[in-house]
């Protein structure tokens, strides 16, 4: 249990101070790494850095769009089949940022795995 946190929190870490410096993709290079350093097993591996950076993207997200009203995702809302719902939005886009680092997340057992062997 402790691992996973650490590995949580780790994740979350790397994700905000790679925001910084890099584009979107650095969310899942945060879950990599952490996968590689912090060794999970079984659905622990996919579930703690998508939990991490579902959260990170949702609340980020969140702080841009309440900046201007929502104004912007309410018309990027509208342009997808959301029905307007700019909190929709905000969910949408924590999950597609949450996949993304899962599917890095298994990635990086996987290339650690191979490493070892």
């Amino acid at each position: 249990m402790k691992i996973k946190i650490l590995n949580f929190i780790a994740t979350l870490v790397l994700a905000i101070i790679f925001s910084f410096f890099l584009p979107w993709w650095s969310a899942m290079l945060a879950a990599f790494i952490t996968a590689v350093v912090f060794s999970l097993k079984r659905a622990a591996v996919f579930f703690t850095p998508f939990l991490a950076v579902f959260i990170f993207w949702a609340c980020y997200s969140f702080l841009l769009a309440n900046g201007n009203d929502f104004i912007l995702a309410k018309k990027i809302a509208i342009l997808l089949p959301l029905g307007g719902s700019p909190y929709l939005l905000i969910l949408v886009t924590g999950i597609v940022g949450g996949l993304a680092a899962g599917v890095a997340g298994i990635f990086g057992k996987q290339c650690l795995a191979l490493v070892k062997k």
